[in-house]
């Protein structure tokens, strides 16, 4: 829709038009979108039944909002969202600092102005991007930044007395009359500060300096706020806490394949990566495993989170990775490995906050303890679980005669035979050494028989992976980047019997 082409207030009268509370505009036009199916909130993903029905009510209610949840839950892009329930354009007096509506002006100039010349003042339109104001909560905000101070500039530019309204610098909220305007990380707004919002939420007013100054600004008002912040850095005030009406709790991606959808959504990948690069669905799946397992890790501080931005950031890291790999080895095309998993570890350590225990463990080692966790989560979903094996006798005939699938690449391992892959390995080398163990191939076909060989390549791959998560074979890392394969009685008789502790130790 194009900009109106009324200029002047008595076009605007004559017109019809009926000027509308930010509210009331967004309760109509959210009204609308309910009854044509219509969801205002794009690219919101899993909070269709929860967080998006909250938001639904408290508009149709006309409430300000406060989001409460952990990082990266998706709180202000909810908030942003909210600026497609808007009016597309709105008229406002020309010149405006404050977005006067010409039917009911506030500020001395737009009151002036209309005064001056009637019908003839001068109307500009807005368009509903320019009416969003946003602003992150720091200990140094002040309220000269939100409601606004007298500006000694331009009482001497206009030969005012500081007594003369016209002196006044409106802060950013007062400029966002008219629009949405959201205030991040609200505890960590100092008290005094909250305290100069009680009036604006309550009578719509605002107070600067000794100004008698009552101004009915027309803002719906959206806060965020994080429980962590109310121990580690402040609160909200009680009073200010009561004037917001609805406060809805936000959460984290509830599913594995919602939080995928997320991440495929929000990641940074450029598509020349993605020409090059192949990601199966497999290794897609364990990026948001790892995310899935530090939300619930004793080596993780839960109340500080994990933010959704460790799947965005591991999945772009895990595509980089392969693609150097690629580069280095001339290579047109690659398909992501598990070994490639070494390459994301940077983003696990970034996104997380440990307790104490996971201090002391270190926070490679619990990344890295993540990723097991993950593939042993993922593991049963691809190929049968190993524990039902270990359990069905107490010899390894008994075992053998249950027709054990894993049981030749134990008893290959077992025979004293190793295996190295290495995160840099060519596609030829990572192949052929794959191919060394006995029975690893035939295990992945007996379920996955129409697997291409990029992909057989990879389940052989995570099967070794999966095998040492639950204990069957030995896994360690080595220092060239990739991984070894072993026997995992002889690693636990090298580890009690003079064996390499500092290589030991990287056993994951």
């Amino acid at each position: 829709m194009e900009q109106p082409a009324i200029k002047t207030f008595g076009e605007l009268k004559k017109a019809g038009y009926k000027p509308k509370s930010v509210k009331e505009e967004v309760r109509e036009n959210l009204i609308k979108a309910i009854q044509q199916k219509h969801n205002p909130f794009t690219g919101i993903l899993g909070y269709e039944d929860t967080v998006i029905p909250d938001v639904e009510r408290a508009l149709l209610s006309r409430h300000n909002i406060l989001f409460l949840g952990l990082r990266g839950q998706a709180k202000t892009r909810m908030a942003r969202e909210m600026v497609n329930l808007l009016d597309e354009w709105i008229p406002v007096i020309e010149g405006s600092e404050i977005n006067d509506d010409p039917f009911a002006p506030i500020s001395v100039y737009a009151r002036n102005l209309l005064e001056e010349k009637g019908d003839d003042a001068p109307i500009a339109w807005l368009h509903r991007s320019q009416r969003y104001g946003e602003k992150l909560a720091t200990p140094d905000v002040s309220v000269a930044d939100l409601i606004g101070d007298v500006d000694p500039i331009k009482a001497a530019n206009l030969r005012l007395s500081f007594a003369d309204e016209r002196v006044l610098h409106y802060g950013i909220i007062p400029r966002s009359h008219r629009g949405i305007f959201v205030i991040n990380e609200l505890p960590d707004l100092q008290a005094r500060i909250q305290v100069s919002l009680f009036n604006i939420l309550q009578e719509g007013d605002i107070q600067i300096r000794g100004f008698k100054l009552r101004m009915p600004l027309d803002i719906l008002f959206v806060f965020t706020a994080n429980p962590e912040d109310y121990t580690n850095r402040g609160s909200i005030v009680t009073p200010l806490k009561d004037r917001i009406e609805s406060q809805i709790v936000t959460h984290y991606p509830k599913t594995v394949e919602v939080s995928r959808s997320i991440t495929e959504q929000e990641a940074d990948v450029l598509e020349e990566q993605l020409k090059k690069v192949e990601v199966p669905d497999l290794v897609k799946l364990l990026v948001e495993e790892i995310a899935m397992e530090a939300r619930k890790s004793e080596f993780v501080d839960q109340k500080s989170g994990v933010s959704a931005r460790l799947t965005i950031s591991a999945y772009e890291n895990l595509i980089s990775t392969a693609e150097r790999r690629a580069i280095y080895d001339g290579q047109a095309k690659t398909m992501v490995r598990i070994a490639d998993f070494i390459g994301v570890i940077p983003s696990i350590t970034g996104k997380i906050e440990l307790v104490y225990e996971g201090e002391q463990e270190g926070p490679t080692n619990v990344a890295y303890r993540l990723l097991g966790q993950g593939i042993r989560a993922l593991f049963t979903r691809y190929f049968p679980d190993p524990q039902t094996f270990k359990k069905s006798g107490r010899s390894i005939e008994k075992a053998k005669a249950k027709s054990n699938p894993y049981q030749t690449i134990i008893d290959w391992f077992g025979n004293g035979n190793e295996l190295l892959l290495l995160q840099d390995e060519t596609d030829e080398g990572y192949r052929n050494s794959l191919y060394q163990v006995d029975g690893l191939y035939g295990a992945v076909k007996q379920y996955y028989p129409t697997a291409d060989d990029a992909q057989t390549l990879l389940l052989m791959e995570f099967l070794l992976h999966g095998l040492s998560e639950f204990s069957l074979i030995s896994k360690k890392g080595v220092e060239a980047g990739g991984y070894s394969f072993g026997d995992i009685l002889g690693s636990m008789m090298n580890m009690n019997f003079g064996g390499d502790t500092d290589e030991d130790e990287e056993d994951f």
